[in-house]
Formats: structure tokens, C-alpha cells, sequence
């Protein structure tokens, strides 16, 4: 969350210095490379295979000595053919990613800037798996802090000589922080290993073609929904593709905090059925669905019912103009209706790849998902603009989402849909009451600044009031953990 909140003061910078028009717009078509890469290789598709494949070292005696060296050369050198030629193909790519945009030059120096984090993200990734399943929580978290602070220092330093290129150099030099925050700690726990010890409850999880093409696959086409939203704004007048990035970054906030519940349990649902517990891991991840809900519709709530405050205290400064903030609130409106969507497709994928069977079923659903928000997109852009490429960001996600709950029990852990599916409906009620009593409150009061933080307030309370009244599930759980932290 520290580095989600630097991840704020990072745009809130880059808006004030270089507002939302071309400028912000090329960097933001570069931006697409990191946003790819930390995807693939942090987020999804590196966590969702490395972090089973250590757990399952682990769990037959905890020596990954063997996995590290028959991995990890190979997979640097893949990484390092991968930035050469995306540097070397840059204008190709600005070409495929921004069609419409006027002046792709700037833009085709900035990828090349960012595309050294195709290496250090994959490092980072790597690093960042072994650490988890080690339980060793802290260096990972502590990668976007280091990022964001590095980005921010650069453009900062060098933004009145080298303009909009300095945030993109900043994405390079930040990635390179990502590695250094962990090495240390990875090197003191692969330095400790033991020679593993097979056990026979723990199959081996083969790293081959199988595996990995099923995990890509799904983690590529999710990031896709940004490469068909900027695909459809780059034509739109200029600020299009920052209102959509700006709307983006503050919504998925409380999505991020969501998913946090599920990339900390990841480990442990691995592990269980690495050691053949699958009840345990059906607890787990049944509870993980529920808190995951819980608190990402809290902050639905609270982006819907005063979006135009939030934006005005975060964005509007310097180049960053009222008219933006209008045009940015209401998109992330429209965008913060598929955030139930987004939190469910990262909660729900987990189990999907937590077990050494490959499954090609989530790419399948996210396949579909994709093909939705393509045709929302080129239905709705030309009538609603923006506000209908988020439409249909939001249609797709919630789509995908829905197919991988339905299919769960088929192809993964036998989580029981029909009894998750009513408290949804639950907490998607007391969601409902708390962003109308949210909206009520921000209408009301006489600044920005003091909407924001008493809406902070109202919506939280009157989520947990409706919540108790409907009796969702998870609740007193959440409450008791709250209050428990709380005390110590």
C-alpha cells in the first residue's frame, strides 16, 4: 500500500509537470511496456508459476538449490533478447500500440527508456517468488516503494532538461530498484537451502511448455484490456489516454488492497496442496473470496460517490486543469464498475495455477473476456468516447470474472460457488447504501479537500452498517481483526 500511495505522488507529479495532453500521452504509451512486464513478470504469470514451483521444493524438504540453477540462467537470458528487441523495434511497437498518436517520436524514446524493465522486472519477479514462498513478505512488498521513489527522484532531477523522457529514464532506473531491495534477503535464504528431500505427497512441478503456456497466455490477455483501451483513445482528441490512465491508477486502489489478502495466501494455498490438504485450501480460498469482496467494494463505494473530489485533491495542479479533473472523474465512474470484476479475476486465477495440472480454462475465460471489451470498445467509442472505452473495460473483466467463479470446481479447488454467491449479493447491497450515502455526503460539503476525508468516513460506516444488518459473511471476522490489530 506505501508503494500504491507513491504510485499516486509518481502521477500526481507527472500530471503537474506535463498536465494530461501529448506529452503525458507519450509517456503513457511507453508506460504500457512496464505495465506489461510487471503484469507478466511480477504479478501474474511469474508468481503463479514460481511461487507453486518453490512451495512445492519446500514442501519435500526445502531445498530449491536444483530449481534456482535450472531456471533462472535461462530465464536471464531470455529476458536480456527481449530488451534488445523491443529497443531495437520501438517505433514498431509505438506504431501497433498508438496508431492514431501525432507525434510518435517522443513516445519511441521513452519505450526504449522503459524497456530495461522487461529485465529487471523479470529479476524482480523471480526474486520476488522465491521470497514468498520463503514467507518472507517484506522485500517483496517493498519493490513499488523502490520503484516509484526512483521514478520520482529522476523526473524531479531531470525533468527541466530532458522533459516528459525523464519519467520515462525514472521507469528504468526504478526497475534496477526493484532487484536491489531484494537481493539481500534472497541471497541469505537460497544461501541456507538444504538438499531437498523427495517427499511422496509432494509431486514434482514440472517448469515446461505445458505449464507456462496456459499461465502466459492468461496473464497476456489480461493485460491486454489496456492495449485495446489505448488502442481506441489514441485517435480520440488529445488527453484521452491520460484521462483513461489517470481514472485507472486511483480506482484500482482499493482492487490492489483486495488482492493483497490473496498474493499473501498464495503461498500457503500452495503449499497445502503441494501436501495433499485440499480442504484446507478450499477454507482458505473461500475465505479469501469473501474479504477480497468485502473490502473492494468499500472502495468502489467510496471512488463512485466522490470521484470529482478525489481527483480535484490529487491531480489538480499546474498543467492539470478543472476540465481534466472533470473528464478523469467521470471516467473513473464508469471504470470503477468492473473493479469487483478486477478483484475476483486476481482472487480467483490463484487457484486455478496453485496445483502442478495445467489448465488452459482461465485463458480460455479471459479470452472472452478480451473479445467483450474489443467489441464494447469499438461500439461505444464513437458515440461516448472515453466514458465507452471504460464501459466496455469494465463489461469484459466482469465477464472473465464470472466464468472463472462458475468453473472453479471443475478445474481447480471444489470452492462451494453457491454458498459464496449469496453473501456477494449481500455485500454488494450494503456496497449500494454506502455509495448513495457517500454521494449525499460529498454533495453537501463546501470543498474538495474536506469531501474527501468525511466521505473516507461515512462510506466505511455505512457499508458496515448495512453489512450488519444484511449479515454479511466475513464481516465480524474482518471487524475482529481490525479491532485486534488495533489494540496491540
Amino acid at each position: 500500500m506505501a508503494g500504491s500511495v507513491f504510485g499516486l505522488v509518481r502521477d500526481q507529479g507527472i500530471a503537474h509537470l506535463f498536465g494530461a495532453g501529448p506529452e503525458s500521452d507519450a509517456f503513457l504509451v511507453a508506460w504500457t511496456v512496464p505495465e506489461v512486464a510487471a503484469t507478466v513478470l511480477i504479478e501474474d504469470a511469474m508468481a503463479l508459476l514460481m511461487v507453486p514451483a518453490f512451495s512445492g521444493a519446500l514442501a519435500r524438504g526445502g531445498g530449491v538449490s536444483g530449481l534456482v540453477r535450472g531456471t533462472l540462467p535461462r530465464l536471464l537470458a531470455l529476458l536480456a533478447a527481449l530488451t534488445a528487441a523491443l529497443m531495437a523495434g520501438a517505433p514498431w511497437v509505438v506504431a501497433a500500440l498508438a496508431p492514431g498518436l501525432a507525434d510518435p517520436s517522443a513516445a519511441v524514446a521513452c519505450t526504449r527508456l522503459t524497456a530495461v524493465t522487461v529485465f529487471t522486472f523479470g529479476l524482480a519477479g523471480y526474486l520476488s517468488a522465491a521470497l514468498r514462498a520463503h514467507r518472507r513478505f517484506v522485500p517483496p512488498a517493498a519493490i513499488y516503494l523502490a520503484y516509484n521513489l526512483g521514478i520520482i527522484a529522476t523526473f524531479s532531477a531531470l525533468h527541466t532538461r530532458y522533459g516528459v523522457e525523464s519519467a520515462a529514464a525514472g521507469v528504468a532506473v526504478g526497475g534496477c530498484l526493484m532487484v536491489v531491495v531484494q537481493l539481500p534477503a534472497a541471497l541469505r535464504e537460497m544461501g541456507s537451502l538444504k538438499k531437498p528431500r523427495d517427499a511422496p505427497h509432494a509431486p514434482r512441478r514440472a517448469l515446461g511448455l505445458a505449464l507456462l503456456a496456459p499461465v502466459v497466455l492468461f496473464t497476456v490477455s489480461r493485460q491486454a484490456q489496456v492495449l485495446v483501451e489505448r488502442h481506441f483513445a489514441a485517435p480520440l482528441p488529445a488527453g484521452a489516454i491520460s484521462h483513461l490512465n489517470y481514472a485507472q491508477k486511483v480506482a484500482q486502489l482499493p482492487m490492489t488492497l483486495s488482492v493483497v489478502i490473496c498474493t499473501v495466501t498464495f503461498p500457503a494455498v500452495s503449499r497445502a496442496l503441494a501436501e495433499g490438504d485440499r480442504d484446507r485450501a478450499r477454507r482458505r480460498v473461500e475465505r479469501d473470496l469473501t474479504l477480497a469482496c468485502v473490502v473492494v467494494l468499500i472502495g468502489t463505494a467510496y471512488v463512485i460517490a466522490c470521484a470529482p473530489q478525489i481527483i480535484e485533491v490529487l491531480f489538480q495542479r499546474g498543467e492539470f486543469t478543472s476540465s481534466d479533473t472533470a473528464a478523469t472523474a467521470a471516467v473513473m465512474r464508469v471504470y470503477a464498475l468492473g473493479l469487483l470484476g478486477q478483484s475476483l479475476v486476481g482472487a480467483l486465477v490463484r487457484p486455478y495455477f496453485s496445483t502442478a495440472r495445467p489448465t488452459w480454462y482461465p485463458a480460455a475465460s479471459m479470452a472472452v473476456g478480451l473479445l467483450v471489451t474489443a467489441v464494447a470498445d469499438a461500439l461505444a467509442v464513437g458515440r461516448w468516447g472515453a466514458y465507452g472505452i471504460a464501459a466496455g473495460n469494465a463489461a469484459g473483466i466482469t465477464v472473465t470474472a464470472w466464468l472463472l467463479l462458475r468453473g472453479l470446481g471443475a478445474h481447480s479447488i471444489a470452492v462451494r460457488a453457491r454458498a459464496i454467491v449469496p453473501g456477494l449479493t449481500r455485500t454488494l447491497l450494503s456496497a449500494l447504501v454506502a455509495t448513495v450515502s457517500g454521494w449525499l455526503t460529498a454533495t453537501r460539503m463546501p470543498g474538495a479537500l474536506s469531501a474527501a476525508v468525511v466521505c473516507g468516513v461515512v462510506v466505511p460506516a455505512a457499508f458496515t452498517a448495512a453489512a450488519v444488518a444484511v449479515r454479511v459473511p466475513e464481516l465480524p471476522y474482518l471487524l475482529a481483526t481490525v479491532t485486534r490489530k488495533a489494540r496491540r
